[in-house]
């Protein structure tokens, strides 16, 4: 595979940014690799600079589900650009998108925009400490929220994939702030809640995203809710990855779970930078100008990215039954990929749930922190590079999800199933 110009770009690159990159798991530095530079994207494809095509698993990590370059979103997109790209004040659609989102999650009954999910999160974090006059927070190892100060601590995707368990600049007293349960483990939880009575949250990803796909087990959602209930701390769903991907209503649709706030992001936006947090209006009547916590954005409330998410919610509104069909895709990758393991002897795994799949080298079920940390990384690595070479684009870390798009379809299945063939057959 040439990918000469790639090589030149990522070399000057470095020199005008720490490790060549915006982000850094795009450096892919756990694979041991330089990482390709894409010149556009179409449907469920990525083409780069030196004219490779990807069959695309990574979807901007979860933010496109109708395909890339959707043509109905950018001609959405380019009405929108003729009425101006920010305003620093309100607009309409602002409403129309809000409506939307608060019909589909009854939960969220006051809600603010911003830019990113981090600013989401970090905002969350803010209103339940000013809401309950409490200062401590419990988050899950192997959950990432962003890189917010006080949730950097443990935390899941880039920081696990290069091995740092937190952050450089985050004072100690403001970590000591932060306490480490672990996920599908109702005990430690309470363990924490029992010694500390400053706990003002939980926050969490529903579904883990971030350490690879972990579905919560054993009721553990229910017994979060019910703990939270009981002591009068805040639960927090981070929905950034799952809101409107794993169902119309999200994780808390399906498990029927109704959280105090909910943080979302990626599909809100139909690609674009845009977040959001929100919950019970008691709550969110705390944030200025009604009451006294703060927070603020020029840009929160994007026009160009509300109007975007306006189409893209009302697309999966008006078309429910993508859910079941990228459901179908996903359940005939995984039992046909899994089939694939078994015959080649790969030790393998798969964790999904609508539209979101990690495949761990592992023999064992994974259900936590420690488990995904088990899997063989170095043979992921392998993994990646052959994948690349057949011309499949997934997450350069092991500790990603997956996703689908509803441009997925029997032609890229066939594709993908193709490739697991010729990887796996070389791998054993």
């Amino acid at each position: 595979m040439n990918k000469e110009k790639s090589e030149k770009f990522f070399y000057e690159a470095q020199r005008l940014m720490p490790g060549g990159v915006n982000s850094p798991v795009r450096a892919f530095l756990s694979v041991h690799d330089t990482p390709f530079y894409v010149k556009k994207g179409k449907g469920a494809y990525l083409y780069d600079v030196d004219g490779n095509a990807y069959l695309d698993y990574v979807d901007s990590w979860g933010a496109i589900i109708l395909g890339h370059a959707d043509d109905g979103l950018i001609n959405e997109v380019k009405i929108a650009l003729e009425d101006g790209t920010s305003f620093g004040a309100c607009h309409p659609y602002e409403i129309e998108l809000a409506k939307l989102i608060a019909d589909a999650f009854p939960s969220i009954e006051l809600m603010r925009l911003t830019s990113s999910g981090t600013e989401a999160t970090m905002s969350a974090i803010r209103v339940a400490r000013g809401f309950t006059g409490k200062n401590g927070i419990i988050k899950f190892g192997g959950c990432y929220h962003g890189h917010v100060d006080s949730l950097l601590v443990k935390a899941g995707s880039g920081l696990v994939t290069f091995g740092v368990p937190d952050s450089k600049g985050i004072p100690e007293d403001l970590a000591r702030h932060t306490y480490i349960a672990d996920f599908n483990h109702i005990d430690s939880v309470l363990n924490i809640v029992e010694e500390n009575q400053d706990i003002a949250c939980i926050i969490l990803e529903p579904v883990m995203g971030n350490m690879g796909v972990i579905l919560p087990e054993n009721d553990f959602l229910y017994k979060l809710e019910e703990l939270c209930l009981k002591k009068h701390i805040l639960l927090v769903f981070d929905e950034v990855i799952t809101g409107f991907r794993v169902a119309f209503g999200g994780v808390q649709h399906l498990y029927n779970i109704t959280p105090d706030i909910t943080c979302m992001g990626k599909i809100i936006g139909g690609g674009f930078p845009i977040g959001l947090y929100g919950g019970k209006r008691e709550i969110m009547e705390k944030v200025a100008p009604l009451g006294d916590i703060y927070q603020a954005g020029t840009l929160s409330g994007n026009p160009i990215a509300v109007r975007a998410g306006i189409y893209v919610i009302n697309y999966l509104k008006s078309n429910s039954q993508m859910y079941e069909l990228i459901d179908k895709y996903g359940d005939e990758l995984k039992n046909t990929v899994l089939e694939i393991a078994r015959k080649y002897g790969i030790p393998y795994t798969i964790n999904s749930i609508t539209g979101m799949f990690t495949g761990f080298f592992s023999d064992y079920h994974v259900y936590d922190y420690n488990s995904a940390l088990s899997a063989d990384r170095s043979l992921y690595e392998r993994f990646f590079k052959l994948m690349l070479e057949e011309g499949i684009f997934f997450a350069p870390s092991p500790f990603e999800a997956s996703f689908v798009t509803l441009s997925h379809g029997d032609n890229e299945l066939s594709k993908t199933v193709t490739a697991y063939e010729r990887v796996f057959k070389k791998l054993s």
